[in-house]
């Protein structure tokens, strides 16, 4: 499986190019490290801390930032099987982050509160997907 941790050039720009100005959800699917890799000279370069617990000092860290953008955590699951999708992608973190806009999500990961966490979430991460998505209304069909 390709390691993706940060979107490319591309990719951040499609999403920049998108309408900002609704509410958007970030779905999350995150698999860990064993051992979390920090950039060599950082505090916890040779703390041998797992993925998951440089992830949970992301989650730490950034969390102040989401809730002062306005965003929260709509949904939190724990994986147990893939039944249609390849068998390779097992993810150790699922949810979905709301956000009042695209606006707020890009205050977001540029506030340099942030900036200075998301080095645990680069350290503690193996692979990843972030899938924007437009909310629109639930009901009892699946169309």
């Amino acid at each position: 499986m390709t390691a993706y941790i940060d979107p490319d050039r591309e990719q951040f720009q499609a999403f920049k190019d998108l309408d900002r100005d609704h509410p958007i959800e970030m779905l999350n699917l995150v698999r860990f490290r064993a051992t979390a890799t920090y950039p060599e000279g950082h505090a916890l370069a040779d703390a041998g801390l797992s993925g998951a617990e440089a992830y949970a000092n992301y989650g730490r860290d950034s969390g102040p930032v989401l809730a002062r953008v306005g965003g929260s955590i709509l949904w939190r699951g724990t994986y147990q099987s893939m039944l249609i999708g390849p068998t390779d992608e097992v993810w150790d973190a699922m949810f979905i982050a709301r956000y009042p806009s695209a606006h707020a999500f890009l205050a977001m990961v540029t506030d340099p509160e942030y900036r200075l966490a998301v080095v645990h979430r680069q350290a503690g991460v193996a692979t990843s997907r972030l899938i924007r998505t437009k909310p629109s209304e639930a009901g009892e069909q699946f169309s």
